[in-house]
């Protein structure tokens, strides 16, 4: 498959990766018809999904069967009146339709906006209003569909509503019936014409990290541009089950569970549950035999806290983590109880993998890697100027003349809001790194994040990572509180693991201080350290220091 889009397919170096990625791409590239439905012919029995849930359900589905189901998915909802650049929002959880949907409205050149099912009706409301949404699908889920019915009086542009529910359950009022009607739907034809590599087929809202959240537009090549996320970074091949965990309602969920692993002609592996419990997800690990694995360090901090040689994990292959930044205590406990290390990439809502961990690398324990050649990465300082390795700087993207395949188009509807983000040829990423004489890349935090006390610049991640290979810390948030001295004292905000907790204390508070001077430069140490039961996230799991900022600040 991959053939048909790189003039090399194979890589053994970093300078052979450097030298020789090179795409060939295709007038109106449309992943659907060009890579699923390519598969579909040429490899029909291959499995595409295992989909499973924690009711024991099970489908298997192979790619000649997923080509039907597209099919008759994409004549379905050109019923309803959805063509090409309608934007439909979906609110589907893990359930299995969200695969087809997603197929089938890139066969008919509509615009999909995935969306978690956390979603308040203001959420909702104000998503229909800033993308003109003409369609919303949803999971039958009571929380889901009130939030929804809630927003109708207030989304003119919404003139369908379709639930997707479980067999035999009443339809909730107002909305089309996914089970029953889409499987009457008449033969499907083809459009004359679908997209343009330009045209917009994806749509993100990033999760709000710092505000009201932005809505980021991607073209037909964004998928192509994720070839490089499942052959290169995951290590994926025809014979590959690889499981990601993520919301299907961000953008991590495209990442790992949708283009590159089927460029790579993989089995994606999903399991779909209400609740995470690390001991469940490794049960289904060893029940079918996983391969590739790829979750966010927080999913990995609660599974080296179990007793891992309970479970069979020998067909395990291959580690991935993105979404944070990884700690290299947890890189070294994995690595001590498996043998397997984890592989860091990093990227974001805007982009695909920009950093990254190949194959062909020695991983370091908490870089993310080296620049993908699909990207041009720099560091640059405050004046634009760039930084020496060593030194700390904003992660940018240089664009020449041609926009690099993955990287966003816009934020849909806001071009001031694209200016201040991406001028003068370069896109700015907002996040801080350091690089070192080898071109590996360090994470730092966002530049919000950044913390200035007695004249240091301090980054979050440094002190959190020296916390974290304390034995009492399962989780922990580094902020800055204002000080009449130093300007800004660093904080630590603290969640301790379930043994520990009745040792909250002065006296815990000194051993974790005196844990991270001897971790790391001394002056860079939590003088407040805060316990708490759990730390504020956004609704994709990204730790929100903005809001313990603000409550430092009222009290």
């Amino acid at each position: 498959m991959i053939e048909r889009f790189l003039k090399q397919t194979t890589f053994t170096s970093v300078e052979d990766y450097n030298k020789n990625l090179e795409f060939i791409i295709p007038e109106n590239f449309n992943f659907a018809y060009d890579v699923m439905d390519v598969w579909a012919e040429e490899k029909p029995e291959g499995l595409a999904i295992l989909w499973t849930n924690d009711q024991g359900e099970e489908i298997r589905t192979t790619f000649a069967e997923l080509k039907e189901q597209t099919d008759q998915a994409a004549s379905y909802l050109m019923s309803l009146g959805i063509g090409k650049n309608d934007p439909v929002m979906l609110i589907l959880k893990r359930r299995y339709e969200w695969w087809v949907v997603m197929l089938a409205l890139c066969k008919i050149g509509a615009i999909v906006i995935p969306a978690t099912h956390m979603l308040t009706k203001h959420d909702i409301v104000y998503r229909n209003t800033r993308a003109s949404v003409k369609a919303i699908i949803c999971v039958d889920d009571s929380y889901v569909v009130s939030q929804i019915q809630a927003a109708m009086s207030e989304s003119p542009t919404v003139k369908q509503y379709v639930a997707i529910t479980d067999h035999g359950k009443p339809i909730p009022e107002g909305f089309h019936d996914w089970q029953t009607e889409w499987k009457k739907s008449p033969k499907f034809v083809r459009p004359a014409f679908v997209n343009t590599n330009d045209d917009t087929m994806l749509m993100y809202f990033t999760s709000g990290t710092s505000g009201e959240p932005k809505m980021v537009a991607h073209d037909y090549l964004y998928a192509m541009g994720h070839l490089s996320t499942g052959v290169f970074w995951h290590n994926l091949h025809e014979g590959s089950l690889h499981l990601t965990v993520a919301d299907t309602g961000w953008g991590k969920a495209v990442w790992g569970k949708f283009y590159g692993q089927w460029f790579a002609g993989a089995t994606v592996f999903v399991f779909d549950h209400e609740k995470f419990n690390a001991d469940t997800l490794l049960r289904q690990m060893e029940k079918y035999k996983v391969t590739s694995f790829c979750a966010p360090p927080t999913i990995y901090r609660f599974m080296i806290r179990e007793d891992l040689n309970k479970y069979d994990l020998s067909s395990l292959e291959y580690c991935c983590t993105a979404g944070e930044a990884l700690n290299p205590a947890v890189f070294d406990k994995l690595k001590e109880k498996i043998g397997l290390n984890i592989m860091e990439g990093f990227g974001q809502t805007e982009t695909t993998m920009t950093l990254g961990t190949f194959p062909w690398m020695t991983p370091k324990p908490g870089s993310m890697g080296i620049p993908n050649a699909q990207y041009d990465i720099d560091l640059i300082r405050a004046d634009g100027t760039p930084c020496e390795d060593g030194e700390k700087g904003e992660i940018v993207v240089r664009v020449g003349d041609r926009k690099p395949i993955g990287l966003f188009k816009e934020y849909y509807r806001d071009p001031e809001l694209t200016r201040e983000a991406w001028h003068d040829g370069l896109y700015h990423t907002g996040d801080m790194a350091w690089r070192d004489e080898d071109g590996y890349y360090w994470f730092e935090g966002r530049i919000d994040d950044v913390i200035k006390s007695s004249g240091y610049r301090i980054g979050p991640f440094e002190v959190e990572s020296a916390l974290m290979t304390h034995p009492a810390v399962v989780e922990c948030a580094i902020t800055g509180v204002p000080d009449d001295i130093r300007g800004m004292v660093v904080k630590a905000t603290v969640v301790l693991g379930k043994e520990w907790k009745d040792k909250a204390g002065d006296d815990l508070i000194k051993e974790l201080q005196q844990h991270v001077k001897k971790e790391t430069a001394p002056y860079k140490y939590p003088r407040i350290v805060e316990f708490v039961d759990e730390l504020p996230k956004t609704i994709s799991g990204k730790i929100r220091r903005v809001e313990i900022r603000k409550k430092d600040a009222e009290k």
